[in-house]
């Protein structure tokens, strides 16, 4: 079970960092060229939000079902050894914050009047997100 959920895991996270990509690439290229905010630009934003929430969700299971979480039953001695410590405590409380913020950059873009602001709001939020995610991605195991 756990080989299995780890290699959905890495490949849905090719899937998001793409579309979070895309939707930050978007976003920027909108609020320079002051375009208007199509359906199109909502779309990117909203997949790159429902992509990330799914990858959350699955990285939720494989925490829970993955070795490494047995880890915990010896108290805080997780903290003392670097690559539990990525898997137990850095790499999800740092992937949360991403999702937070790029949930909260999906929910500013659409209390916004004007075009530029919302795509502003994605812009900052979702490329804050998309860094945070990529600073704790384990680069050595990765699929």
């Amino acid at each position: 079970m756990y080989a299995l959920v780890k290699n959905i895991h890495s490949i849905w996270a090719y899937v998001t960092l793409i579309m979070l990509l895309v939707a930050v690439l978007n976003a920027c290229k909108g609020r320079l060229s002051a375009a208007q905010f199509l359906n199109r630009d909502l779309r990117l934003s909203l997949f790159g939000l429902i992509v990330s929430h799914i990858q959350l969700l699955i990285g939720l299971i494989l925490y829970f079902v993955s070795p490494w979480f047995d880890q915990w039953s010896q108290g805080m001695a997780v903290m003392k050894d670097p690559q539990a410590r990525l898997y137990l405590v850095e790499h999800p409380i740092t992937n949360i914050l991403a999702l937070f913020l790029i949930t909260l950059g999906w929910s500013l873009h659409k209390r916004q009047q004007s075009d530029a602001k919302k795509f502003g709001r994605i812009a900052v939020f979702y490329t804050l997100g998309l860094l945070l995610l990529l600073s704790r991605i384990p680069w050595d195991t990765w699929i």
